[in-house]
C-alpha cells in the first residue's frame, strides 16, 4: 500500500494535497478531521477545534497514539485504490506510526495572513469564524504538545515530514502541479 500523511498549519493547502493525490492517482483521500467531526456530531459536542483536540486525544489514550492513521487505513480496505493519503497528521506518535508502516509525511505551509485570508473567504464552519489574532494563538497551541503524548505536536510532527511544500499563491492546479512533482518519487 501506498501510504502518504499529510501535515501543517490550518489553510496552507494539505486538503489539495489530497484532493490531487486522489483526482490524478487514484489515491483514496481520508480527513481525519472529518471522521473527528462525524464523532463530535454523534456525541451532540460542537464542531470546534478544541472539541476535536480533545476527541482526537481521547481516541488515542483508548486506542493507541496510531488509531486515526488506523481508522483511514479501514476505509482504504473497503475499496480499491492505488494508495492513501490521510490528512492531517498531528500527533508524533501517529506521525511516526504512519512512517514505521512505510508511508512517507509531507509538510505543508504558507504565510499566515495568506492562510487566514484562505480560511476567512471559505467559511465552511463556525470553527472558521475567528479573528487574525485568535487563529494564530489557536495554531500556537497545536505546534507545541501541551499535554500528555496524545495531545497535538504539529512542531514536533513537522520535524519527521520526509517532504516540505510552501503555497503562498492562490492557483490551485499550479500548487497541485508542484506537489505532484515533489511526491512523484512515492507515486510510482
Amino acid at each position: 500500500m501506498k501510504l502518504i500523511g499529510v501535515a501543517g498549519t490550518n489553510g496552507s493547502g494539505k486538503d489539495t494535497v489530497g484532493d490531487m493525490l486522489a483526482e490524478r492517482h487514484g489515491f483514496l483521500f481520508v480527513s481525519v478531521s472529518d471522521l473527528l467531526r462525524q464523532e463530535a456530531k454523534k456525541r451532540g459536542l460542537p464542531i470546534e477545534r478544541r472539541v476535536l483536540r480533545m476527541i482526537s486525544a481521547e481516541w488515542r489514550r483508548q486506542f493507541g497514539l496510531g488509531v486515526l492513521v488506523d481508522k483511514a487505513i479501514e476505509h482504504y480496505k473497503a475499496g480499491d485504490y492505488q494508495g492513501l493519503v490521510a490528512i492531517p497528521m498531528r500527533n508524533t506518535g501517529e506521525a511516526q506510526y504512519l512512517k514505521d508502516l512505510g508511508g512517507a509525511l509531507v509538510w505543508v505551509d504558507a504565510d499566515p495572513r495568506v492562510r487566514y485570508d484562505r480560511i476567512s473567504g471559505r467559511q465552511r464552519t463556525a470553527e472558521d469564524d475567528k479573528s487574525f489574532k485568535e487563529f494564530v494563538a489557536e495554531e500556537q497551541a497545536e505546534m507545541h504538545r501541551s499535554g500528555d503524548e496524545a495531545t497535538l505536536n504539529m512542531g514536533a510532527v513537522k520535524d519527521l515530514c520526509d517532504i516540505s511544500l510552501h503555497n503562498n499563491g492562490n492557483d490551485i492546479e499550479a500548487f497541485k502541479d508542484i506537489a505532484e512533482k515533489h511526491l512523484e518519487h512515492l507515486l510510482y
